[in-house]
């Protein structure tokens, strides 16, 4: 009888390792999104597991939350890859963009609350950069072709966009807005900054 391959126990230890960092992340974006103040302990506890097993995996509340943002980050970059924003007129390209950006921000809404983002140790520009890097040849393709504002340097816009989408997720968060009115006021402001024809937008999305 051949002996068991040594192999298998660590495929198996590693399954083991993988399903309970997604059952961590996944309570951490339905616990903290609530109550961004949550301990880690109720973390572990939504998520069905030992504080031990948690702390084994995310040592501290910022490892914790900086795999979260690479976990959102890695979402979001796919997300808009599948848009194709190197397709069409800019101005539906840039539709596109903040309809992809606005679910990644609803189904990761811990990352757009202050507590939240002061706590992640990487700065916001490191934070944002996967996003920023297609946003910002979108901005370019779109000015070039007279589209988009031409007065405003892209540093601005960018800079602008991801601020819109904070103050977004603030009102929000404050109850002062629902997640649908947030998504629309962004929309809109964005596209005011950007210097675009909403009336002509609304076509194109019509």
């Amino acid at each position: 009888m051949s002996e068991l391959s040594p192999e298998r126990p660590r495929r198996r230890r590693r399954a083991d390792a993988e399903r309970s960092i997604a059952a961590i992340l996944d309570a951490a974006v339905a616990v903290l999104g609530e109550r961004p103040d949550a301990k880690m302990e109720e973390v572990a506890a939504a998520a069905g597991l030992t504080r031990q097993t948690l702390y084994a995996h995310y040592p501290s509340r910022e490892a914790l939350l900086n795999a979260v943002v690479d976990r959102a980050t890695a979402e979001a970059v796919a997300a808009l890859d599948a848009v194709h924003l190197d397709e069409g007129s800019p101005t539906d390209a840039l539709i596109r963009f903040l309809d992809a950006s606005w679910y990644i921000s609803e189904r990761y809404p811990l990352l757009l609350r202050l507590p939240i983002a002061s706590a992640v140790s990487r700065p916001e520009r490191e934070r944002h950069a996967p996003v920023l890097d297609r946003l910002e040849p979108l901005i370019r393709r779109g000015q070039r072709a007279g589209e988009f504002d031409r007065s405003l340097p892209r540093s601005w816009l960018l800079a602008a966009t991801v601020s819109l989408a904070h103050l977004a997720g603030e009102r929000v968060s404050a109850g002062e807005m629902t997640p649908a009115e947030a998504a629309k006021a962004h929309k809109r402001s964005v596209l005011r900054l950007f210097g675009v024809d909403e009336t002509r937008a609304g076509r194109r999305r019509g």
